[in-house]
């Protein structure tokens, strides 16, 4: 049985880890690719809707689980059904999420094909507009059409963790074990994430899109494909993005559209960038940690602030972090790590040539003043008039 501060630790992790895919995604997009994506939430809901349609529908089929039945009305008796019989069948719940992750990622992909290639032409202001209406659209299509994930009700999702529940590990309940295994999972695709970040930003790739970032005008001149690549980037941040929220909702086994609203998948992300560094992988890994840090901490510890303060205590983490964020703009707009020069070229290489030193003239040396001199290889004729 876990303790109050272990079960802490692991819902900390768990929401840390799909945010920390999701910041790291807006960080090539901005912090190297300098495009205000506004509409995070298109990508990450999108990914959500994804694990919400497909996993269920392909297993209820496979396994001839409520035939006849509709899978929106009654998806609690189809989803318990079927999560009865993943239990026992490790390799089915294993494929099964493998399979809907990549479909998540090339769901994602195309999303931010979709949005961007009609205005990759324009500047990123209009992209930012863009993409900020598009992940509007895709909450109002999850909201009214319920055949997607259930509309405002929501739909359950299979838990392809629930094998972990028949092991038993240092006294740990069957859903403890579920937890743990999910979380363990979500962790090290976190950092697998953040590994492929680090290796694209040091990149060739990732250096044109800083000097697009800094300057798009002399990238054009160099030759640079602007719109190219920063299209490459947007497909590529999405699909990131699209993972997080896959993760997410594994997490919480259901799928709710109302549960991806733009604050909690748009504009926290921009502060977490914000507070880490922009354009530094670890700084946004960083201000994301003490971001989810500070707001689980005043969630957990809500009952021992609420006799201190003059209202709800619920929105005493959104009040402590909006001024944490004015004051970082103020005093600190480069975030706790700003960024750093990228090498993606080795430095080093053999010792240059020796070359002749100068030498000292006999004029030089009688007088004591250092005049320096050279030695010419050839002599010099004068013409005598």
């Amino acid at each position: 049985m876990l303790s109050g501060e272990s079960l802490f630790m692991l819902d900390l992790i768990a929401t840390f880890a799909p945010y920390m895919i999701i910041t790291l995604s807006l960080n090539l997009e901005y912090g190297f690719g300098g495009v205000p994506n506004f509409g995070k939430t298109l990508a990450v809901a999108g990914g959500a809707f994804m694990v919400g349609y497909l996993p269920g529908r392909i297993l209820a089929g496979m396994m001839g689980v409520g035939q006849g039945m509709d899978y929106v009305a009654q998806n609690a008796q189809i989803i318990t059904e079927i999560n009865n019989r993943l239990v026992f069948n490790v390799p089915l719940s294993l494929g099964i999420l493998l399979i809907t992750l990549a479909a998540v990622i090339l769901f994602g992909a195309f999303l931010g094909l979709l949005v961007t290639v009609p205005v990759a032409r324009l500047r990123t202001d209009y992209l930012a507009m863009t993409f900020l209406a598009a992940g509007e659209v895709i909450l109002v299509i999850g909201n009214n059409y319920p055949p997607l994930v259930g509309g405002t009700l929501g739909i359950g999702v299979p838990d392809p963790f629930g094998w972990a529940s028949t092991f038993s590990v240092l006294g740990l309940s069957p859903g403890e074990m579920r937890n743990v295994a999910v979380t363990l999972f979500m962790a090290i695709t976190a950092i697998i994430v953040f590994l492929y970040a680090q290796k694209l930003t040091h990149s060739p790739l990732g250096r044109v899109l800083r000097a697009i970032r800094d300057d798009e005008n002399s990238a054009l001149a160099l030759g640079k494909d602007v719109t190219r690549n920063r299209l490459e980037v947007i497909i590529f941040a999405s699909a990131i993005a699209a993972i997080g929220g896959a993760l997410y909702a594994f997490y919480t086994a259901n799928v709710i559209s109302t549960a991806y609203s733009r604050v909690s998948w748009t504009f926290w992300p921009w502060v977490m960038v914000m507070l880490g560094g922009a354009a530094n992988n670890l700084g946004v890994v960083c201000g994301t940690f003490i971001f989810v840090a500070v707001r689980k901490l005043i969630i957990f510890y809500k009952d021992i602030f609420g006799p201190f303060i003059p209202f709800d205590v619920v929105w005493l983490d959104m009040l402590l972090l909006g001024a944490a964020l004015v004051f970082i703009l103020l005093y600190k707009p480069e975030g706790l790590l700003p960024e750093k020069p990228i090498k993606t070229i080795k430095v080093g290489g053999p010792p240059p040539s020796k070359r002749e030193t100068p030498e000292e003239t006999p004029s030089s040396q009688a007088s004591g003043k250092k005049k320096v001199g050279f030695k010419l290889p050839f002599k010099l004729k004068v013409r005598k008039k």
